[in-house]
C-alpha cells in the first residue's frame, strides 16, 4: 500500500491543507490514517475519493449516483 503525506495529496487534489483538515473533521473527504500525529492517505483511498467527485452537469447535486437526479 503506497501512504501519501498530506503536502503530496495537497498536489494532488488542488484542495489546501485547511481544506483538507475540514474534510477530516465532518468526514467528507478521502479516508486517512492516523499514525501518531501525522495523517497520512492511501493512494488507492485518494483516487477513489477523487472518482466519487466525478460531474457530468454543474447544476445536478446527484449526477454521479445510478438513475440521474432524484425525484424529491
Amino acid at each position: 500500500m503506497k501512504l501519501l503525506s498530506l503536502d503530496e495529496v495537497v498536489s494532488v487534489t488542488g484542495l489546501s491543507r485547511s481544506s483538507l483538515a475540514k474534510k477530516r473533521c465532518d468526514g467528507t473527504g478521502p479516508a486517512f490514517f492516523k499514525l501518531g500525529r501525522t495523517i497520512k492517505y492511501a493512494a488507492a483511498d485518494v483516487d477513489a475519493w477523487i472518482l466519487s467527485r466525478r460531474r457530468t452537469s454543474t447544476w445536478a447535486a446527484n449526477d454521479n449516483k445510478q438513475g440521474g437526479i432524484q425525484a424529491a
